[in-house]
């Protein structure tokens, strides 16, 4: 199994949509022709297209606010970095010019949002009107990076097999159900090599970072203008790295942690949404008109526990013909930490399930998972994997996360064994994984604004001190945001929008240790 609490910033707009209704009553995989000069070419924008399956479906872009509209490209990289004149493969490109006037353009404003294996084509859209302030000085850009939507998208199994693939024991309890666990890894990641054997090898996080440069090369920018949220920050943290000197305003929002292992990671996680989880039952008990699903925080906890017991005993009906599964309300009840706004779905979620009807927390879990309502998979889950399995060297074996089970336990009673036995997700993955870690020191760099939230449950806010530490003395500027959710910019925190917009439009940097709440 992948991370299945990968960070991202995920655009939740249409399964928000679904919940609402329901409580109320192509991408190319191969390698193109051969570039001359990556840097010389010109991109074609045109009008936007709906997104593929790949990037999440649904409808083409909406004009902004005042009449703006959502232009496409396609820019070529090279499939292989080493070889930067050899095979191509396409990057899909979005924008919206900036809004204001042509002589206080700053530049291009490129946005990463996390997964690793999100759209940012499918999901800048979604978020567009939150920037409208920094478009009136930035084209907002994002792109899907390589293995990702139509930017040479990793295809692993089908719909019909990645609905098995979710369905499946993710905290086995014995010898065999271990087995049947390894069993069905090896079967995806199988199915990802036979689909996608030529874009694996070449989907790390560093080539993502050299097709940033390349991209800042064909928008006309001299530097790199840059919004990282949650895996996005280790993206911009490997590209300071690689291009310290190239580094104009950057923020990193949503933290990764980029001094952690693997494991380290996901025992961090364990944490972070043991905590998001106590956040939320306290704030659902704390209510005048009572908590439905407990008398007390505690009491809210054990319930749950007690309703992940019987599901992996005996699931209940979810979204016909599927059934909830533990596995797939441990997925939704975590998808709903993310962002406070999703915690009422939470609670009518349990009431629910506590009645024997699984479709809310189904629904949270699907949107994790990245499945529409037709049945349709985005390649989020391959994407994911793959990047992860390319950049990640440690492989974990059962006796190794057998080990580890009782810290995570400690560390999380409701999440620890979900999270521990995802570390066996690259087992026997066909690409050797790069590093322990990734290396993001960035000595010469511009300022980088380095956002942590105290509530975040994916990218615990520990990891923004640590990335102000690994980019190096006078790089980093820490800000820490005391709210609820996954990120701070996306939470509308005035105080927090305040110093991202200065520092982006002006170029004044927040004081070190700055707090918003």
């Amino acid at each position: 199994m992948p991370n299945p609490f990968r960070p991202r910033a995920a655009a939740l707009t249409a399964i928000a949509l679904l919940l609402a209704s329901l409580i109320a009553g192509c991408g190319d995989n191969g390698s193109g022709a051969t570039a001359e000069d990556p840097a010389a070419q010109k991109l074609s924008w045109k009008d936007c297209p709906a997104p593929s399956e790949s990037e999440g479906g649904g409808s083409a872009p909406s004009p902004l606010p005042g009449g703006g509209a959502w232009q496409c490209a396609t820019m070529k990289a090279p499939l292989d970095w080493a070889e930067p004149k050899g095979r191509t493969i396409p990057l899909a490109l979005i924008r919206a010019k900036a809004s204001g006037a042509p002589g206080r353009r700053i530049g291009s404003l490129i946005f990463n949002f996390g997964g690793p294996g999100g759209s940012g084509v499918a999901t800048l859209p979604a978020f567009g009107t939150d920037y409208a302030t920094l478009r009136t000085r930035y084209d907002l850009v994002s792109f899907d990076p390589r293995g990702v939507g139509r930017s040479a998208g990793v295809r692993c199994e089908d719909d019909q097999q990645l609905d098995a693939y979710f369905q499946q024991d993710a905290t086995p309890d014995n010898a065999a159900e271990r087995s049947e666990l390894l069993a069905n890894t090896r079967k995806f990641n199988a199915a990802c090599e036979k689909n996608s054997k030529k874009v694996l090898p070449h989907v790390r996080t560093t080539d993502a970072a050299r097709d940033m440069d390349l991209m800042r090369q064909v928008l006309g920018d001299d530097k790199l203008y840059y919004f990282g949220i949650s895996y996005g920050t280790e993206l911009g943290g490997v590209y300071a790295h690689l291009f310290p000197k190239k580094v104009g305003r950057a923020v990193f929002d949503a933290v990764v942690d980029p001094t952690q292992t693997p494991e380290q990671g996901s025992l961090g996680q364990a944490r972070g949404f043991q905590l998001a989880l106590r956040n939320f039952a306290e704030d659902c008990v704390s209510k005048a008109e009572g908590c439905p699903v407990g008398d007390t925080a505690q009491n809210v906890e054990d319930r749950i526990a007690e309703l992940l017991k019987k599901l992996d005993a005996k699931p209940i009906p979810g979204v016909f013909p599927r059934e909830l599964t533990e596995s797939a309300a441990s997925n939704g009840i975590a998808q709903a930490l993310y962002s406070k706004d999703f915690w009422p779905y939470l609670t009518e979620g349990l009431v629910q399930a506590y009645a024997g009807d699984g479709r809310v927390l189904m629904l949270l879990s699907d949107s994790m998972n990245g499945r529409d309502e037709t049945g349709g998979y985005s390649n989020i889950t391959p994407a994911n994997i793959s990047i992860n399995c390319a950049d990640q060297k440690p492989r974990y074996t059962v006796a190794d996360i057998e080990a580890r089970l009782p810290e995570f336990r400690a560390a999380s009673p409701l999440f620890g064994d979900f999270l521990a036995w995802s570390m066996a997700g690259c087992t026997d993955w066909a690409v050797p994984g790069a590093a322990d870690h990734p290396d993001v020191h960035a000595t010469g760099s511009a300022p980088i604004l380095v956002i942590g939230n105290t509530g975040d449950p994916a990218t615990p806010y520990e990891g923004a001190r640590k990335m102000v530490d690994a980019l190096g003395k006078g790089v980093g500027v820490e800000l820490t945001y005391k709210g609820q959710g996954h990120g701070a910019y996306d939470s509308g925190n005035r105080c927090v929008r305040t110093a991202v917009n200065g520092y982006l439009l002006t170029g004044k940097v927040p004081a070190a240790a700055t707090v918003c709440s």
